[in-house]
Parts: structure tokens; C-alpha cells; sequence
């Protein structure tokens, strides 16, 4: 799998290389993987992160980014979502013998929301695959990456943006 970038600075790595050596130097870390979209004019934009959380404090995010025909149809655009974490997860896992500590799925289980309908199914497929899932309303980093970097799509510098001192 290719196409990862380093969050802090853009740069280009090479997951499980990269990810297995910052767990080297912090086995205690834990690896969660989420994915966002977005429609963009006439592409859905896919991001998937990647983020290892330090026990202490702290994180490290790694993404790729996908553009695709534009998705009209949430349900579909949000189950490919939850197909490109899950193969992350398992690439990760199986290739890179790296552990995955779960899926942050941007679902909400609420009936008031759209992605509800999708919700019991992406949970099940992700347990089934031998994932712990986790939803809204639970604090979901790696979705929230994703949608910081999602949402920035068309920008040239895909850094998040920090305040002046």
C-alpha cells in the first residue's frame, strides 16, 4: 500500500516501516486506524489515518489520500470508508505484524443521523474481521484526523494550519 504521508510535515513514509520503528522506541503506543470523505465538484475525496497514541500524551498521524468518481449515495460513500480502514488495519497487521488496537468508525448509532443505517452492519463487519470498532458519540481520533485532513483537500499545503506565537 502506498501513498502515506506524515501528517506533521506532509513528508512521504513507508508505513510499516515507519509506524514499527516509532513502536520500537514506545511499545506501550496504540495504532487506531479511521477513515473520512468528502465530495469535492465531481470526486470523493477518501483520507485514511493512521494514528499512533503514546500512552502518556500525544500522537503521531500518518494518511493517504484517494480521489474517486463523486459518491452521491451516502450510504455507499460511507461504507468505503469503512472498507479502506479495514484493509489499512489488516495490510498493517498481516504484512507489517504491527498491532491495531481498533477502528474509529464516523458513525452514530442515533437514529436522528444519517449514518445510523450503516451503523450495526460496519460494526459487525469489523468485529467479524477480529477489530474492536469504536463510534460516535466516543472520542474517535482517527476520524477526526482524517476529517482535518479530508476537509483540506484542496489546499496545497495539507499541514494542519497553527497559530502564530
Amino acid at each position: 500500500m502506498t501513498g502515506f504521508r506524515r501528517m506533521a510535515d506532509g513528508g512521504a513514509v513507508e508505513p510499516i516501516a515507519h509506524l514499527g520503528g516509532l513502536l520500537a522506541g514506545a511499545p506501550d503506543a496504540l495504532l487506531r486506524i479511521g477513515s473520512d470523505s468528502q465530495n469535492l465538484g465531481d470526486r470523493t475525496i477518501y483520507t485514511t489515518t493512521v494514528v499512533l497514541r503514546y500512552r502518556g500524551n500525544g500522537a503521531h498521524v500518518i494518511y493517504r489520500r484517494e480521489r474517486a468518481t463523486r459518491i452521491t449515495d451516502m450510504w455507499t460513500r460511507l461504507w468505503g470508508e469503512v472498507e479502506r480502514s479495514l484493509a489499512v488495519a489488516r495490510w498493517l497487521n498481516h504484512e507489517g505484524r504491527l498491532p491495531i488496537h481498533g477502528i474509529d468508525l464516523d458513525l452514530n448509532p442515533d437514529p436522528a443521523t444519517g449514518s445510523h443505517r450503516l451503523h450495526s452492519a460496519a460494526v459487525g463487519f469489523v468485529k467479524a474481521h477480529g477489530y474492536e470498532p469504536r463510534t460516535k458519540p466516543d472520542l474517535l481520533m482517527a476520524t477526526w484526523a482524517a476529517n482535518l485532513l479530508c476537509n483540506r483537500a484542496g489546499r496545497t499545503h495539507e499541514t494542519p494550519h497553527r497559530a502564530e506565537p
